[in-house]
């Protein structure tokens, strides 16, 4: 992954909506994660709105920790563990909202927080059966 994660940057999970419908210009960063380039989260929702989607945030924050000497595998190694979470919840896009690095009785560490997005065509946040459904097959992502 050669761009740096920092605040404001945004995460989508592979998907026909994200790749063939918006066509955003995305970078491989964590299993079937891609960053998104060259976008923050207000211009994304532009985009996505102008295709008429919509682009949910979700306001509960997620956090990931890291220990050691603060940098860019540290930062990565704590997003690896909110995109953990993230995938139980069946949201398709992840927000950076904070990256902060730190000591505790002389031992660093590096926090990373976000917030879940979702991309989907409906106004109303889909149930997480219907989001995990429309993941596993793809219905109701195509343009068809």
């Amino acid at each position: 992954m050669s761009q740096a994660v920092q605040v404001g940057t945004i995460l989508t999970e592979e998907s026909p909506v994200t790749t063939q419908f918006i066509g955003l210009d995305n970078e491989p960063c964590s299993g079937n994660w891609s960053l998104v380039k060259a976008l923050d989260g207000f211009a994304l929702e532009r985009k996505i709105h102008a295709a008429g989607w919509n682009f949910f945030f979700i306001a509960t924050e997620l956090s990931g920790t890291s220990f050691g000497r603060p940098g860019e595998k540290k930062i990565q190694d704590a997003l690896k563990r909110i995109l953990g979470k993230v995938e139980g919840q069946d949201f398709n896009c992840l927000e950076v909202t904070g990256i902060v690095a730190k000591h505790f009785l002389g031992v660093p560490y590096t926090t990373v927080s976000a917030h879940s997005r979702h991309i989907q065509q409906s106004c109303q946040l889909d149930p997480i059966d219907q989001r995990r459904a429309s993941r596993r097959t793809g219905v109701g992502l195509s343009l068809a």
